[in-house]
C-alpha cells in the first residue's frame, strides 16, 4: 500500500509524520483474503462508512442459516462492485462486533442496511436477497450503473452424458452431491459445496461434482439415492461409491478430502506445511543431510530409485527432492537457507495460485533438508 507523500516541514516532527502516515494506511479498507466484500470491525466501521462513498452493509452471524444462504449472492455482489468508486459492499460479524450491530438496531440476521455517502443514518433493505435485486438497489441508491459479474462455478455439473466418463475415471477421486433444486438442505449446502470445489480447483486428481437427482432420477436410483442431499465418494479404488456420512461444514469436507485423497489444503485453498512431503523421501533427506559428501551421492541414487516407484503427483514431488539434493551437492548446504528465503520473498508478492503451490511445495521439501 502506498503511503501519501508528506511535505517536510520543520514544525512537523518526524514521529508525527510517521504517525499520520500509519494512521492513513490502517484506515484503508481491509479486504479479507479471497473476499471482495469489505470486512468491517468496531474500530474501522465509522472510518469507512459515512465517508466519501455510499455503503451497503450486511450485519450477520457465522452460525445463521439465512446468512449462509445469502453468502454466495453477497460475494457475487461484492465482486461486481469492487471497482466502483462511489460505493462499496461491506459486512459485519455481529458475534465479534456486537457494539456496532447494537448501535444500528440489528436484532436479526442477516440485516442489510444502506448508508448514503457522508451519512451514518441507515436505510434498511427490505428486498429480495438475490445478487440481482441487491445490485438494482445499490445502483438506485448510489447512482451507479454496475453490471453483475459472472463468477464461474468450480463444481462439475453431472448428467447422463458425462457421469460415467467423470465419476468412473480410475485416475480421479470424485465427491458427488445428489440434490434436488427444491430441497432446503441442498440450498443450505450449496455455498459450502461451492467453496469446497474452489479449495480443490488446482488439484487435478480431485473432482467436486453434483447431479440434479430430481431431473435425472434413473441415475439417482442406480446409486440408491432416496433423500436429498445425498453425498457419495467415488475414490480411485472403489467406483461403486461410498456414502459420505461426515459433517457438512467446509472444514469437515476439507478434512475428509485431505485424508481420502492425500491432498494437503486448508479451507482457504492454501497448501499446508505437509504438501509435497513424502515419508520415504523425508527419511532419505535426513540421511543425506547427516552424511559425508562421498556418501551423499549414494543416498541420492537411492532417492532416484525411490522416485521411480512413485506415480501421479507424488512422482512430481519426488523430483523436487532429487533437484534439491543435486543443488546441495553442487552449491553446498547454504543453498537450502538462501533458496527458502528467496521463496518466502516471492510468496509475499502477488503471484498466481499455481505458482504459489509450486513455491510452497518446494519450500516444504527444502525444510526436510534443513538441520
Amino acid at each position: 500500500m502506498a503511503i501519501p507523500r508528506i511535505s517536510p516541514r520543520k514544525t512537523l516532527p518526524l514521529f508525527a509524520a510517521l504517525a499520520l502516515a500509519l494512521a492513513w494506511a490502517f484506515a484503508a479498507p481491509a479486504f479479507a483474503d479471497g473476499d471482495d466484500v469489505v470486512a468491517l470491525t468496531e474500530s474501522t466501521f465509522e472510518k469507512e462508512v459515512g465517508q466519501d462513498r455510499g455503503a451497503l452493509v450486511e450485519f450477520y452471524a457465522p452460525w445463521c442459516g439465512h446468512c449462509k444462504k445469502l453468502a454466495p449472492e453477497y460475494e457475487k455482489l461484492g465482486a461486481s462492485f469492487k471497482k466502483a468508486k462511489s460505493v462499496f459492499i461491506a459486512k459485519v460479524d455481529c458475534d465479534e462486533h456486537k457494539s456496532v450491530c447494537s448501535k444500528y438496531g440489528v436484532s436479526g440476521y442477516p440485516t442489510i442496511q444502506w448508508f448514503p455517502k457522508g451519512s451514518l443514518e441507515p436505510k434498511k433493505y427490505e428486498g429480495q436477497r438475490s445478487a440481482e435485486a441487491l445490485a438494482e438497489f445499490v445502483n438506485t441508491e448510489g447512482g451507479t450503473n454496475v453490471k453483475l459479474a459472472t463468477i464461474p462455478s468450480s463444481v462439475v455439473v453431472l448428467g447422463p452424458d458425462n457421469f460415467d466418463s467423470i465419476v468412473l475415471d480410475e485416475n480421479k477421486d470424485i465427491l458427488v452431491e445428489f440434490y434436488a433444486p427444491w430441497c432446503g438442505h441442498c440450498k443450505h449446502l450449496a455455498p459450502i459445496y461451492e467453496k469446497l470445489a474452489s479449495v480443490y480447483k488446482l488439484d487435478d486428481g480431485v473432482v467436486i461434482a453434483n447431479l440434479d437427482a430430481d431431473k435425472h432420477k434413473d441415475l439417482a436410483k442406480k446409486y440408491g439415492v432416496s433423500g436429498y442431499p445425498t453425498l457419495k465418494f467415488f475414490p480411485k479404488g472403489n467406483k461403486a461409491g461410498e456414502d459420505y456420512d461426515g459433517g457438512r461444514e467446509l472444514d469437515d469436507f476439507v478434512k475428509f478430502i485431505n485424508e481420502k485423497c492425500g491432498t494437503s489444503r486448508d479451507t482457504k485453498g492454501q497448501l499446508t506445511s505437509e504438501a509435497g512431503r513424502i515419508a520415504s523421501l523425508d527419511a532419505l533427506a535426513k540421511e543425506f543431510l547427516g552424511a559425508a559428501n562421498d556418501k551423499r551421492k549414494e543416498i541420492l541414487s537411492n532417492m532416484e530409485e525411490e522416485v521411480v516407484k512413485l506415480s501421479g503427483s507424488a512422482a512430481k514431488h519426488g523430483k523436487v527432492y532429487i533437484a534439491i539434493a543435486k543443488k546441495i551437492l553442487d552449491k553446498g548446504h547454504d543453498y537450502t537457507k538462501k533458496e527458502t528465503e528467496r521463496l518466502e520473498r516471492m510468496l509475499e508478492k502477488s503471484i498466481g495460485p499455481s505458482k504459489a503451490d509450486e513455491f510452497i511445495i518446494k519450500k516444504n521439501v527444502l525444510s526436510t533438508f534443513s538441520s
